[in-house]
């Protein structure tokens, strides 16, 4: 039975082919099967092929060629020619009538005698012989294929097959007729029909019907979206011309956003592949901003959920195809683009400079992009991914919210999108990691982290050996970030990272290179992958006991200390709080672990006060269970006072320090008897294995202790308060008027006790400076005062004691042999802890002050006042010499970052009570010039350290000894706490400034007046300048150019706008320094501040710095790189802010660098003293710059501008002061300034031709004079540029030659540009050409050019008229309308162009009619 829609297509075939000739004859009746046997039957027999009936496929005899040629030789060679071409058509429609016969001669012939070769279609074979091609075609084109209804058959595409017939014809006789019909099919075809006709084209036309053909499928492009994809693969065939392809590109950019999801990787690959070097930066940038790919993809949520529904089977599977190719078409884009980018080298530098150009927050398109050019091999576009994601990062416009969304919607999109690219992922996170740049390091992080939470098995365990190889590197920034992103994805993942802890286990053989805090990070890394709450990494337990056992039983210290830190971060992770039934198990191995560290340490006071430190570490960051307890500290170090203390020590007992009531029984610290003690026992050489109490565990035990009380009691310190005010035994200071008197082990003794006794007194205020009760922060001030005292008598002990080391503070370092002590003699008077002047004050003299008529406290008897010396001994003490104490920082007790909250206090009030609770007196008691400058010296160590440092430029290990609590705390954290201190750093700043401001008042405009107090003077002067190193260190922090701390930024600047006085106009005092440092801060975070500017006047504050003299603290001139930097910093912003650029150029060029020129040779301008011969070439770099940046900011010309006047005065002015700085050449002519000239003179001449010359041909006919005018002075300005390049030719410096070409091409842009602005305007005429000769900077012609040309010259002369010698001479005269410039006519290098003819172009001025020839002279 036939298939129904065969006959329809078969009787369709008939209508069309009847109708297509129906003009010229009239409709002919279907002929007998005798006739068409007689004609086209018997034909095709003759000629070979046997037409076959139910099904069977037609035979053929002979080849396909050979018929051909026989059915042309017999309608040719047939009497009835050429009617019989006709008949035959006929008979062969009357043929195809029938379905079945109608397949059969689409459909390829089989051969007879052998299947050695494939032959065609019937129908195709005649569609080959040209006098059948004319009548066939259109019939095989009029087929079904128009028709609406036509379907697919089972077996066979019978629409395909009818287009392939057409497809790769040796010869079409009318293309232009065939590519008519074709598209009038398309516009009536069903859609599929369509998709297959015009995928075809290529194949069916020739190539000039291409350009006509795809115009046709624009048109039909924006007409229908369903038709994108063939259409595109179709124009990608064609051979159309670049005119052509540029506008069909452009028409298929504005249908982008329209396009469908499944059609877009065709689109975004067509538009990629047919971009050319010229357009591929635009075109780039276009398609990056309409390739969305955010609404690409499906939310997580309901990624998921399709996941879901395709695991239940196929029931659901077609509800999910939308899921899939969406995913699918995200990953067609991705390799489309990595195909052009691979393939197409501009397409990759297009890239670059279109993600690079961004000035926004980027997209996702983007970060995708940078993978896919890293992972490309091409080492340029390696290395430009690379710079381009540093920059990005390093400005905040690629976040980590962007990775994260990349990583959260793009890992699971499609087979291997986000996978395979994860070796690229990975050699950037490598790359970011090892970065100098603080800023990118984080960035590195996240990469690592997404990376290991996203992929699978393979990539996390890539993860984690490059984290460890890290680890292993010995780079300090390197290892502090990648054990951070080690213990976080323990933390996130721990069954995960589980599988991978061999690997990290193999960082315990590395561990030589590591810090104290490494270590620590490193063993609570593995404790916890190890002793977690789940235990995934139980089976490396044992290892680690094994590690720590035997480091611990090393005599080495330093392997010793390794095995306390280990052991304490285990028991940090199993004594953790847990469920009570697991608890009781791991608290005994708590207490084992701790009973062998506790008993291995025993016999070394250094190995226990380490231990003890780490324990009070352990305890403060983490919460342990309530078991652990201290309780030997009373019994070790605290004793009963006792009228008298027994014993045999170096020097008379004492208790000293007391603050709490004598009346009372009380404690006191066992200092002078522990110490004499300790000593003894080292004389002795006491066993090893006996425990031993020492002096240098009496503080690290105290912060244990204490720390212990701050967890069980939340903070109150109520049971032991004692301690605060409680005394030590020591002994009199009025020992130090005889140290010289006294033998070497006598004052090593004496300052091995002061040090124990500030160490202490330090612990203390750690301790207690938290507390809010009014008397124990007048107790806190009150040893704070202390340690100020006992310092000042410190320096002088050790000024008198050469080649002594005192006893460790900080142990968990290495030996301190390393550190360099001061030798003997005078010691800084800018540092801190001078002798104060004695001023009859109880405490430190500079430190408190008491009220008038008050007695003094009786319970402050015990310190040491210099109110009890005579005056002599006072004159005596101040000239005697002290060491510093800088260098021996390493050996006292660490402050809390909590200590600096004292700088928050202002008065301070103490109530002695009775037991009524009667008020006896009354003490008021200010924070002391002395103590200021204490805290403010820690903080800024401490910021420098923090805050300074890049990760990856740490200072050596010695350095950062001291600072073990501070590298607990992240930057952020310092720098969030800094912040919260401003106010009262502003609060100080102004008093110190008021101090200051009132000596001058006081004497006369004299700060060191003969009533002023020199050893005050001092204090408050130094304590300024920590102030403001304090504050600049804070806002030097480069994380606040990140994006996550740019809220901090702004909360630190509004406190330094908040000290603004009311009304904005008028500043406090001290507020105009916070400017100067805001000013010196802005270059580095100009996108951060500027919310501020208008709160400051930045200009006029510029200028009044530029308008004085720099001096060093010596009175000298500031001089050096770093000054020459921030004066170039200071310039800049003051050009920047300032109302017009140009006319403050101009002031400085004009007056500023006139001062200078007539000034003695190291004399400064008088307007500008920061100018002089040191600093010019700073200040013209700057001027040079602002100008040509201040010239590309004027407005361009516009039709009908109402403002051509003024834009023609800025560019005279700027045009004049240009030609005045390239005229300081003649004077200061040093290679940098002439460097400086060449770059920036070829940027102001760009600029001029882009903006200046449009205006000047706008202008020419209304103001012909001032257009003359700017344009003779310009003249000028390229005449010392030509002579600058002579100079750099003779003086064959490659740094200025390097300039050259690039500024010879400029001017001769320029020549010809003046000279089609004439052609413009019909003065053509007035354009005439000349030889300039090549000269130096001072006129003198070039010697190796006058040889050369001696003899030409002097024969042009000769037939020259006198007009033209005259013009042509060695000066030419400069009269108005007189141009310059210049042509090479060789680019085979650098010398060869420097040797080209140089030409003269003149324009005469005169009447209209410019009656002046034109004349060309120059040498071959």
């Amino acid at each position: 039975m036939q298939d129904p829609v065969l006959l329809q297509m078969y009787s369709l075939v008939s209508i069309e082919a009847k109708k297509s000739r129906s003009t010229g004859r009239q409709p002919k009746e279907p002929a007998p099967e005798e006739t068409h046997e007689s004609v086209f039957g018997v034909f095709l027999r003759e000629a070979g092929v046997t037409l076959k009936q139910d099904g069977t496929s037609n035979e053929i005899a002979v080849d396909q060629v050979v018929f051909q040629k026989r059915i042309k030789q017999k309608l040719q060679k047939s009497p009835r020619y050429p009617g019989i071409v006709q008949e035959f058509t006929s008979g062969l429609e009357s043929h195809i009538e029938d379905p079945e016969r109608f397949r059969n001669s689409l459909l390829p012939c089989v051969p007879q005698f052998c299947a050695s070769s494939f032959q065609e279609s019937l129908l195709r074979m005649l569609l080959g012989i040209e006098m059948l091609q004319v009548t066939l075609l259109p019939e095989t084109a009029a087929s079904p294929l128009s028709q609406k209804d036509v379907t697919r058959e089972s077996e066979y595409n019978i629409p395909r097959i009818i287009i392939n017939q057409l497809k790769w014809l040796d010869r079409v006789v009318d293309s232009k007729e065939l590519a008519t019909k074709l598209m009038e099919l398309v516009s009536a075809a069903p859609v599929e029909v369509q998709c297959d006709i015009i995928t075809s084209l290529p194949e069916i036309l020739e190539d000039s019907q291409h350009n006509d053909i795809a115009r046709e499928l624009n048109s039909l492009l924006q007409e229908n979206t369903q038709l994108t994809v063939p259409i595109l693969d179709a124009l990608s065939s064609l051979n159309i011309s670049s005119s052509l392809l540029t506008e069909v590109r452009g028409a298929v950019m504005a249908t982008l956003a329209a396009v469908q999801l499944e059609d877009l990787p065709v689109v975004v690959k067509f538009i990629l592949h047919s971009v050319s070097a010229s357009d591929a930066y635009e075109v780039v940038c276009s398609l990056r901003k309409k390739l969305e790919l955010e609404h690409c993809v499906l939310p997580p949520v309901l990624q998921a959920s399709q996941s879901c529904i395709k695991s239940k089977g196929s029931a659901v599977s077609t509800s999910t195809p939308a899921a899939g190719s969406s995913q699918d078409s995200v990953t067609l884009i991705l390799d489309g683009i990595k195909s052009a980018v691979r393939f197409q080298k501009t397409i990759s530098e297009a890239w670059i400079k279109a993600i690079e150009s961004v000035c926004s927050i980027c997209q996702v398109i983007d970060l995708l992009v940078l993978f896919i050019l890293h992972s490309t091999n091409a080492n340029q576009s390696r290395r430009g991914a690379e710079r381009v994601l540093k920059v990005k990062v390093r400005t905040g416009l690629i976040q980590e919210t962007l990775l994260q969304r990349t990583f959260r919607d793009y890992s699971q999109v499609g087979p291997n999108v986000m996978r395979g690219y994860f070796p690229s992922i990975l050699a950037l996170a490598q790359t970011l990691l090892r970065s100098p740049d603080p800023c990118v390091v984080p960035f590195a992080g996240h990469m690592y982290r997404h990376s290991f939470t996203a992929f699978d098995s393979y990539c996390q365990q890539e993860v984690v050996g490059s984290l460890v190889t890290h680890v292993c590197s010995g780079v300090g920034g390197e290892v502090d970030m990648a054990l951070e992103l080690l213990c976080g994805l323990v933390t996130e993942k721990p069954s995960e990272m589980a599988l991978y802890a061999v690997f990290v286990k193999g960082i315990l053989d590395y561990m030589d290179n590591l810090t104290p805090q490494q270590i620590r990070r490193l063993f609570h890394l593995l404790s916890r992958l190890a002793f977690g709450q789940q235990q995934q990494g139980s089976h490396i337990q044992d290892d680690i006991h094994i590690v720590i056992r035997k480091q611990l039983s090393s005599t080495v210290p330093k392997y010793k200390r390794i095995g306390i830190i280990g052991a304490v971060m285990i028991v940090g992770s199993m004594g953790a709080l847990r469920h009570a039934n697991a608890f009781q198990y791991c608290l005994l191995q708590v207490t084992a672990l701790l009973e062998l560290v506790k008993s291995s340490s025993e016999s070394s006071p250094e190995a226990a006060a380490l231990y003890y430190d780490e324990l009070a570490n352990l305890i403060q960051s983490t919460t342990l269970d309530p078991q652990v307890q201290v309780n030997d500290f009373q019994v070790d170090f605290v004793v009963d006072v006792e009228p008298e203390i027994s014993g045999s020590f170096p020097f008379p007992a004492n208790v000293m320090y007391n603050l709490e009531d004598q009346s009372k029984e009380g404690i006191a610290i066992n200092l002078l008897p522990l110490l004499a003690e300790d000593i003894q026992n080292k004389e002795k050489q006491q066993s090893q294995t006996q425990k031993r109490v020492s002096p240098l565990c009496l503080s690290p035990f105290f912060r244990l202790l204490r720390l212990c009380e701050e967890k069980q009691h939340h903070g109150d310190l109520e049971e032991i308060d004692g301690l605060l005010g409680c005394p030590l035994i020591l002994t009199d200071m009025d020992i130090m008027e005889k140290m010289e008197s006294l033998s070497k082990a006598e004052r090593e003794f004496l300052c091995s006790l002061l040090f124990h006794t500030i160490n202490w007194f330090r612990e203390v205020i750690n301790a207690f400076c938290t507390q809010k009760e009014v008397e124990m922060k007048m107790k806190v001030m009150t040893r704070l005062q202390n340690i100020t005292y006992l310092q000042t008598l410190l320096e002088k002990a050790l000024a008198v004691t050469p080649g002594y080391v005192p006893p460790v503070a900080n142990f968990d370092g290495e030996s301190t042999d390393g550190i360099i002590l001061s030798s003997n003699g005078p010691m800084n008077k800018a540092k801190k802890g001078k002798k104060r002047k004695a001023s009859g004050k109880n405490s430190s003299e500079s430190s408190s002050q008491l009220e008038e008529g008050t007695e003094v406290d009786k319970s402050l008897q015990g310190i040491p006042l210099a109110l009890k010396e005579p005056p002599e001994k006072e004159k005596e003490k101040e000239i005697r010499p002290g060491v510093s104490l800088v260098s021996y920082r390493p050996f006292f007790r660490e402050l809390d970052t909590e200590v600096l909250s004292m700088l928050q206090c202002g008065l301070l009030s103490r109530s002695l009570l009775d037991s009524e609770l009667h008020t006896k007196v009354r003490e008021e008691v200010l924070l002391g010039s002395a103590e200021l400058v204490f805290l403010l010296a820690d903080m800024q160590r401490k910021l420098e350290f923090s805050l300074t440092a890049a990760p990856a430029k740490r200072a050596p290990f010695l350095k950062s000894v001291g600072f073990s609590h501070l590298q607990q705390r992240s930057s952020k954290d310092v720098a969030s706490y800094c912040v919260q201190l401003l106010p009262a750093l502003c609060s100080h700043l102004e008093n110190c400034h008021n101090h200051f401001q009132t000596l001058l008042s006081e004497n006369n405009g004299m700060v060191d007046g003969p009533a002023t107090d020199v050893h005050e003077h001092e204090l408050m002067s130094s304590g300024y300048q920590l102030l403001l190193q304090v504050l600049n260190t804070t806002f030097s922090w480069s994380g606040f150019s990140q994006p996550g701390q740019r809220s901090l930024l702004k909360k630190a600047l509004g406190v330094l706008a908040g000290r603004l006085k009311e009304g904005g106009a008028e500043l406090s005092n001290t507020f105009f320094i916070l400017q100067s440092i805001t000013l010196i801060l802005k270059p580095k975070f100009s996108h951060n501040v500027n919310y501020i500017v208008r709160l400051l006047d930045y200009a006029s504050l510029a200028k009044h710095f530029l308008s004085q003299e720099w001096v060093t603290a010596s009175g000298e001139r500031e001089r050096g790189s770093k000054f020459n930097e921030v004066l170039h910093s200071v310039l800049s912003i003051y050009l920047e802010h300032v109302d017009d650029v140009i006319k403050a150029v101009e002031e400085i060029t004009g007056e500023g660098i006139r001062e200078l020129l007539s000034a003695s040779k190291n004399e400064s301008s008088s307007s500008w003293p920061t100018l002089n011969r040191q600093t010019f070439l700073v200040f013209y770099k700057v001027l040079m710059a602002e100008l040509e940046k201040a010239t590309r900011k004027i407005p361009p010309v516009k039709i009908c501008d109402s403002s051509e006047s003024e834009k023609l005065l800025k560019w005279n002015l700027a045009v004049r002061v240009f030609h005045m700085l390239l005229n300081l050449v003649k004077v200061f002519d040093s290679r940098l300034v002439l460097n400086v000239c060449l770059k920036y003179g070829r940027l102001f001449l760009e600029t001029f031709l882009k903006l200046a010359m449009p205006l000047l041909d706008n202008s020419f006919k209304r103001h012909k004079e001032d257009v003359q005018n700017l344009l003779k002075t310009f003249q000028l300005s390229t005449r010392q540029l030509h002579h600058m390049c002579g100079h750099s030719k003779n003086s064959q410096d490659m740094s200025l030659t390097n300039h050259v070409p690039a500024l010879k091409k400029s001017l001769e842009l320029f020549v010809y540009r003046v000279k089609a602005m004439l052609t413009l305007h019909n003065c053509q005429e007035a354009f005439w050409i000349g030889n300039l000769k090549n000269r130096n900077l001072k006129g003198e012609e070039i010697l190796s050019q006058r040889s050369k040309e001696s003899e030409d010259d002097d024969e042009e002369e000769a037939h020259r008229s006198p007009l033209q010698q005259e013009e042509s001479g060695d000066e030419v005269p400069a009269f108005p309308g007189f141009l310059e410039g210049i042509m090479f006519t060789s680019d085979t290098g650098i010398s060869d162009l420097l040797q080209f003819r140089n030409f003269i172009i003149y324009i005469r001025g005169g009447n209209k009619s410019h009656m002046c020839r034109s004349q060309a002279t120059f040498k071959s």
